[in-house]
């Protein structure tokens, strides 16, 4: 019988490790983004134009 052993099995976990930290760090840049990431500004401006009067501009506030 032979003492000899396999040691192969070592061969995909740099591939998982790799996976699973680009899969982190995907997740990670999408909770910045819906956290609080700073896309974007919440406060929509709105402009309304009437013919003969002009531009009314204003912001929507919450209420």
């Amino acid at each position: 019988m032979s003492d000899q052993s396999n040691s192969n099995s070592n061969s995909g976990n740099g591939a998982l490790a790799f996976i699973l930290g680009g899969v982190v760090v995907a997740l990670g840049v999408i909770a910045w983004v819906i956290f609080g990431g700073g896309i974007g500004d919440d406060t929509p401006d709105v402009r309304i134009e009437v013919p003969g009067v002009g531009a009314v501009e204003g912001t929507v506030e919450e209420g």
